[in-house]
Parts: structure tokens; sequence; C-alpha cells
């Protein structure tokens, strides 16, 4: 008799521990995924930043379910879902293909949101996948070593001066990390530029910092980086963005900040995959894209469909939207899988996914974090050190652990970055990759 197939289409958070809880099931799944690693999305601004490396953050999926012998792992992305059939159609490199399920995950995660200005992206790479990481710390990097040959003093000024968009966790530990690099890594390295004089400037719409982790911490967030030197500006639209600069509307009115290098950390979109899903379906989105659920994670009227992570919209029990955060994918992956362990096993369905939140963390600098732990409010050292333990326990893999501690050692405790190669392919190439053209597509094309 066939075995139960399940598909799994994505290798985050959920879709990840999905397929661990149901290791031992009768089940055979298929994991989708467009790339061949695992990404632990919330440090992929140290990353950017010189600290680790890509294999620290980004673990191959083959290897990290080496040992789970129900899995079928296959590259490529789910652009299409047919409910009648239960098929999944897939572009993988340079071939199409398709999937049949008896149940389907979708954890497939989020795209960078530039709120209908995708034209900014070519000046501001977001921070969603390893390709952003690398493209931004060859402009970080870059910009220092171009700013040292330039002679004009506006022109130096120019390159020195790094705008954060998103004052969020990922904007705020983003200028914190850029600030750290300029004020305490890279002085004394430079012949003809003080990298004492860069400036980073973080950008929001709101008016706070870490808005989600109340008044009192994002007080403590927005002291410690005027601190550090960091240019706070709340309240303040981006209206345009070029190669050299930034437009913006404040309180003060229409101003225009002279940089080379932009971040862009302001805003997540469903992929193009919800919005297929919803159609086919008949189910709801929300402005983001994203699929309202049913209570079971399923997409209503259909029961066979489950919908994680940042790709779905689900209220709590007291009728607040669940945040797009890794605990809310983990979680959401774990219930999956034993309502799926459940129906194999004749059982009712569980009771209504409920979510347990575990806290909300954000680092600012080296030894200074804030933490919002149920009641708890730390900030400081204290803060910093259970940031420290949350990531490493998240962390997929021992050798990862032990080398990222090892390189936390060097960045933290001395003034080194051990990951500070940058090339030109990795600031061009998406570009590049858009103009030219899929390679594999070509390369069909030119048998």
């Amino acid at each position: 008799m066939q075995r139960h197939r399940l598909v799994v289409i994505g290798a985050g958070f959920g879709g990840l521990f999905a397929i661990k809880a149901l290791r031992r099931a009768p089940v055979d799944i298929t994991l989708i995924n467009g790339t061949a690693y695992h990404l632990f999305q919330p440090l992929l601004y140290q990353m950017a930043t010189g600290i680790l490396s890509e294999g620290e953050i980004a673990p191959p999926i083959r290897e990290v379910l080496r040992r789970q012998k129900n899995v079928d792992v296959r590259l490529g992305w789910a652009t299409s879902v047919d409910t009648a059939n239960k098929i999944v159609s897939v572009s993988g490199p340079g071939i199409e293909y398709q999937v049949e399920y008896d149940t389907l995950i979708v954890a497939a995660g989020a795209a960078q949101s530039y709120f209908g200005n995708d034209q900014f992206a070519d000046h501001a790479p977001g921070m969603k996948n390893i390709d952003d990481a690398l493209e931004l710390r060859a402009r970080i990097f870059g910009a220092f070593e171009i700013a040292d040959l330039q002679t004009d003093p506006d022109d130096v000024a120019r390159w020195l001066t790094f705008v954060v968009v998103g004052a969020g966790p990922t904007g705020t530990e983003m200028a914190g990390q850029i600030a750290e690099l300029a004020h305490r890594t890279l002085p004394g390295q430079y012949r003809h530029i003080d990298p004492h004089q860069a400036r980073i400037i973080l950008v929001d719409a709101v008016g706070a910092v870490l808005n989600t982790f109340g008044d009192h911490l994002s007080t403590r967030a927005l002291r410690q980086l005027h601190l550090m030197g960091v240019e706070v500006e709340l309240n303040t639209k981006v209206v345009g963005m070029d190669a050299t600069g930034i437009e913006v509307e404040t309180e003060r009115g229409h101003e225009r900040i002279p940089s080379m290098t932009k971040v862009w950390a302001a805003g997540v979109a469903a992929p193009p995959l919800a919005r297929q899903i919803a159609e086919v379906t008949g189910a709801k989105t929300d402005r983001a894209g994203r699929i309202h659920v049913s209570p079971d994670l399923t997409v209503p009227g259909h029961p066979e469909i489950f919908v994680l992570g940042d790709m779905m919209n689900l209220n709590d029990e007291h009728g607040v939207q669940l945040p797009g955060v890794a605990q809310v994918a983990i979680q959401g992956g774990r219930y999956a899988a034993r309502q799926v362990k459940r129906r194999l096993d004749g059982q009712p369905p569980d009771k209504p996914f409920k979510y347990f939140d575990k806290g909300s963390l954000a680092t600012i600098s080296r030894f200074s974090a804030v933490a919002s732990v149920g009641k708890l409010r730390l900030s400081g050292f204290p803060a910093w050190v259970i940031w420290v333990a949350v990531h490493l326990f998240y962390l997929v893999g021992f050798k990862n652990r032990v080398t990222a501690v090892l390189h936390w050692a060097v960045s933290f405790l001395g003034r080194g970055r051990s990951e500070r190669v940058a090339t030109v392919q990795q600031a061009f190439a998406r570009r590049a990759i858009r103009e030219y053209g899929d390679p594999f597509t070509r390369a069909l094309d030119d048998r």
C-alpha cells in the first residue's frame, strides 16, 4: 500500500520543525525548497557585517536531515498548487516538475516589501536571504575602501553615510553593528579617512525604535543607539531613492540624504505562492498577502493544506495578530505535525493552535540588548546574555554553535571581524543576473 504523501514547501523554521516532528511517522515526505540550505534568518545582519560566515547560519538541508529516512529533499521554487488534483508545480534550475500530495504544509516564508516601490531594491538590498547579506557585506566594507580613494570631502561624506530604513529588530541590529564597525573595528586601518566620521542614520515612519517591545525598552534602545553615534530619524517616511542618496519626508519637511549605502529592513510581504493558493481555494488574504487560516492552521475548506509562519494570518485568543517571528513558525510546524499524526492514527483533531509567547529579543551592540519575556523587561548586559543563549540554542548543528562562539569572541571580546572578505561579484551579481537572465534557461536555449 502507498504511504501517506506529505509535501512541505519551505525549509525555514516552520517546515523544518514539522518534518523533524514526523521522523517516525508512517509518511513519505517531500521537501521543496528554493535553496539547498536552511537559513537562520535572525543572524543575517551579523553575516552582512562580517561577524559570521554563511555556513554558520545556513547549514545544508541534506546534512540536517541526513538521519531522517522518510524525507526526499528537492530543489526548486513551488509556483502553484492544483488543489483539485493535489499537485504542486515546481520550477527547478532549468527544469519544471510536479509533486503529488495527500497533505500539504506551506511554509515558504516572506519576501521583502518595498511598499509598492520595488525600484528601491536596486539601491537598498533587503535582509531576507544569503544573497542579500553577501551583497550588503560587499557594499558596506566596499564603501570604506572607496571612501579612502576620494579627494573631494563631499564624496568622502557620501560614501561614509549609511542609511538603514526600518527601526524594528533587524534595522536596529544592523545600524548598531555598522556603528561598531565604524567606531570600534576599522579605526586606524585607513590612511586617508577616519572611520569615526561615518554617519549611521536609522530611519522609520513610526515614532519609536523597536515599537513592539514597549515604551520602556524602546527608550532604552534609543538611548543606546544615541550613545553609539547612530542618528535616529523617527516619523520619517522614505519617498525616493537613487544610487547616490535617499529622499525623505520628515516633520521638518522634505530632505535628501546623500548616501551610497542603503539597507532596507522596513517591511515584509507573503510570496506570490500565497496569492495563488488564496485564488484557487477562495481564502482571504491581508494587505501583506498573508492567508487567513482556520484555528487549526489549515486553509478554510481545505483541511489537507496547512499554512505556517510568515504566510499565515491568525489572531490569538485576545484578537491580536500573531507576529511573524521564528517561534510562531516553530510552534506552528510542530502543531501541524501533531495534526497529521492524529489523522493517520484515526484520532480526532487536536485543540486549536495556541501560541506560547516566549518573548522577544534584540541586540543593540556588543554586551547590550533588550529582552521582553513575559512580564520581565531587561536591557543591557543581562539581556545580551539571554540573547546569546537563545540564539545558540536554535542554531542548527553542533559545529555551527562552536564556530559561532569563536567568531563572537573575536568580534565582541576583541575588535576583529572574521568574515570581511567581499567581492565585486557579490556586490553586482543580482543585478547582472536580472539583466542577463536565468543562467540555467540560457544554457538550455544555447544547446
